[in-house]
C-alpha cells in the first residue's frame, strides 16, 4: 500500500483523536450509569434522545454504504468492485459504532444478556438483534472472499447475500418506528422504503467522505470519470429520498387525525420546522443537488462538500423525526383535549445535554478508530486499474 502523506506519526495522531472520542463516550456512559438519565435532557416523554439520532444514522448508513460493494460484486461494475473492500470495512465500523451508542444508552446495558438468552419472536427489537449479528458475520465472510485469492470465486454469491441481508436490516430499522402506532409520527408502512432509500444516500455520502480522506492521505489523484459517476449516483439517491420524505408528509396531511402533528412539524414546532426546512430540505437536499448537478460547480471539492451536507441533513432529519415525533403529545382520547399535572396534552420539552453529545461522538470515534486501523493493517485503498475501467466502460456502452 502506498502510504504517501499518511505516515506513522499521522496514523498515531488520528488513532489518539479517535481514542479520545471513544474514551469520552465511555466516560459519559459511565456517568449516566452512576447518576441515572436525569443528567440528560431525556424524560418520560422523550425517551429516545440525541444518542439515538447518532445510533440510527450510523446503523442506517452502515447498510447503505454497502451499496458500493453491491454495485461492484452483484452487478459487475469494475469501478465499484475496486471499492468493495472499503465499503465492507465502513459497514462494520459504522455498525459497531452505532450499536455501541445504542447499547450504552439503554440505562442498563448489562441487561442485554436477557435479550440474548430470552428471545421474543414477537418483538421487532429481538429481530434486530439477529439482523445486526448476522450483518457482522455476512460482511466478514464477504471481505474474506475478496482478500483470500482461492475464495474469490465465491465473492459474487457473498455479495448477493450481503445485498439481501442489508435490505432486511434496514427494513427492520424502519419497522421499529413503523410498528409504533401510539406515536403519530410513526406507524406508517412508508417508513420501510423511506429508510432503505435514505440508507443509499447516507451510506454513499459517508463512503465519498472516507474515500476522499484516503486519497488525500495517500497522495493520489482520484479518477475523474469515476468521481462524476458516483457524484451523479449520490444526487439520484438524495432526490429519491427527498421524494419519499415529501410523500410521507403528504400522506399524513391526507388524514385528518394527522394534520395537527404535521402542522407542528412543518410550521409551529419551533426548532423542528427550522431543522426540517433549513437543515434537511435546504442544507441536506437542495444545496447538495445543486453542487452535484450544476455544470459549473462540479468537481471533487463540490462532491465532497455535497456529501458532507447530506450527512448534516441526515442528522437534522433524524432529530426532527425521532425527537419531534416524541415531543408531540400523545393522542390518548381522539377527539378530546387531555391535560394533567403530568404534562398530558402538552408539547414535551427536550434539550440534549453534554453526556448525550459525548456518547454520540464516542460512537463516531469508535467507527473512526476501526476504519483507521483497518486501512492501516489491510489493503482497503481503492486501486483503479485503467485497463479494467476502460473495459467496463466499453461493456456499459
Amino acid at each position: 500500500m502506498n502510504t504517501g502523506k499518511f505516515g506513522p506519526v499521522h496514523f498515531y495522531l488520528l488513532l489518539a483523536l479517535g481514542g479520545l472520542l471513544v474514551a469520552a463516550g465511555l466516560g459519559s456512559a459511565h456517568y449516566m450509569e452512576e447518576h441515572g438519565h436525569v443528567v440528560t435532557g431525556m424524560n418520560n416523554h422523550v425517551v429516545w434522545g440525541l444518542p439515538h439520532v447518532f445510533a440510527i444514522f450510523m446503523i442506517v448508513a452502515a447498510s447503505g454504504v454497502l451499496n458500493v460493494a453491491s454495485i461492484g460484486s452483484v452487478f459487475g461494475q469494475p469501478a465499484y468492485k475496486r471499492r468493495a473492500p472499503l465499503s465492507g470495512l465502513l459497514c462494520l465500523a459504522m455498525l459497531a459504532g452505532g450499536l455501541m451508542v445504542l447499547m450504552l444508552d439503554l440505562g442498563r446495558p448489562e441487561r442485554l444478556i436477557v435479550a440474548a438468552t430470552h428471545y421474543n419472536p414477537k418483538s421487532v427489537f429481538a429481530w434486530n438483534v439477529l439482523l445486526y449479528s448476522g450483518m457482522f458475520g455476512i460482511v466478514a465472510v464477504y471481505l474474506w472472499t475478496m482478500f483470500e485469492r482461492p475464495m474469490n470465486r465465491h465473492s459474487t454469491a457473498a455479495g448477493v447475500a450481503v445485498l439481501v441481508w442489508r435490505f432486511a436490516l434496514t427494513t427492520g430499522t424502519g419497522l421499529i418506528f413503523g410498528f409504533l402506532v401510539a406515536r403519530q409520527a410513526y406507524g406508517s408502512a412508508l417508513l420501510v422504503p423511506l429508510f432503505i432509500v435514505l440508507s443509499f444516500a447516507w451510506g454513499l455520502a459517508v463512503f465519498l467522505i472516507a474515500q476522499a480522506a484516503m486519497v488525500a492521505w495517500n497522495d493520489q489523484q482520484p479518477d475523474g470519470a469515476i468521481q462524476r459517476r458516483m457524484a451523479r449516483l449520490l444526487g439520484v439517491f438524495v432526490a429519491a429520498a427527498f421524494y419519499l420524505v415529501v410523500v410521507y408528509h403528504l400522506t399524513n396531511l391526507y388524514f385528518a387525525r394527522q394534520v395537527a402533528f404535521e402542522t407542528f412539524i412543518l410550521r409551529d414546532g419551533g426548532i423542528f420546522p427550522l431543522l426540517l426546512w433549513g437543515g434537511y430540505a435546504l442544507g441536506g437536499t437542495a444545496w447538495p443537488l445543486l453542487l452535484l448537478f450544476h455544470p459549473r460547480l462540479g468537481g471533487p471539492r463540490a462532491t465532497l462538500l455535497a456529501a458532507a451536507l447530506v450527512v448534516a441533513g441526515a442528522f437534522a432529519w433524524l432529530y426532527v423525526f425521532i425527537i419531534g415525533g416524541q415531543a408531540f403529545p400523545l393522542e390518548i382520547f381522539p377527539g378530546h383535549v387531555v391535560s394533567s399535572s403530568f404534562g398530558d396534552g402538552a408539547v414535551a420539552h427536550y434539550v440534549p445535554r453534554w453526556p448525550e453529545w459525548l456518547l454520540g461522538l464516542g460512537g463516531i470515534g469508535a467507527a473512526f478508530v476501526l476504519t483507521t486501523i483497518g486501512v492501516r493493517v489491510l489493503d482497503f485503498m481503492p486501486q483503479d486499474d485503467i485497463a479494467v475501467l476502460q473495459a467496463g466502460a466499453k461493456g456499459n456502452a
